[in-house]
């Protein structure tokens, strides 16, 4: 269960205060995985970041009853001068994993090389992306929170990326950010479409669809 109580979340743009989660009341149920639909710039990233608590909202607040990951495929949640392992290493300590076993999971996983061992401010978007989707996939949680990251890389490492966030699905959550429908689809059975800071929640997967690609026209 994830539920927002009074939540709100602006950002001052060129002096003018832009509101992107307005004033949000709403309860998320257990066990569904979501699809955070909405146009682009209506705040799904900054959404994800509220709930992960990478960010701080204006007021209210978000109540959950399980565990959340980061937002996965978020690199510049990592330190830009410590190495990918040194991250990893890091993360696993904050989570109370075995160091080790996330470490040699991640660097497996991630398929970096030597630039596992270099600083993250070496590394491009993609690479970035691989690191942290390795990391949270490596660790048990009852939500995760994914932004896109399943579109990181050639086929074989997407195809690779996809079938580790399905199995981890057999038994945790998700809300994931995702503008392939299909993909959306293949991971997600209900809907939450975000805009003009207003969030609306349906059971119904396709619903959720419907009403998102009708507001883009």
């Amino acid at each position: 269960m994830i539920r927002f109580e009074n939540l709100t979340k602006s950002f001052w743009i060129r002096g003018e205060r832009k509101i992107v989660i307005d004033n949000l009341n709403l309860t998320l149920p257990t066990g569904r995985s979501l699809a955070l639909l909405g146009r682009n710039g209506a705040g799904k990233s900054t959404l994800l970041e509220v709930i992960s608590g990478i960010q701080r909202a204006d007021h209210g607040q978000v109540v959950s009853d399980g565990s959340m990951s980061w937002p996965v495929g978020l690199g510049g949640a990592f330190h830009r001068d410590l190495s990918g392992a040194e991250n990893v290493r890091f993360v696993a300590r904050i989570y109370g994993v075995d160091t080790d076993d996330l470490v040699t999971f991640v660097e497996n996983f991630a398929e970096l090389g030597p630039l596992y061992y270099s600083p993250m401010r070496t590394y491009s978007q993609g690479m970035r992306s691989r690191l942290t989707f390795g990391a949270s996939m490596g660790i048990k949680f009852d939500t995760y929170l994914v932004d896109e990251v399943t579109a990181v890389g050639d086929k074989a490492f997407r195809d690779k990326s996809r079938a580790l966030f399905a199995d981890r699905m057999r038994h945790s959550s998700a809300i994931m950010v995702n503008h392939n429908m299909a993909e959306v689809r293949q991971f997600c059975d209900a809907g939450l479409v975000l805009e003009q800071g207003k969030a609306q929640y349906f059971d119904d997967l396709d619903k959720a669809i419907n009403f998102h690609e009708k507001m883009l026209t």
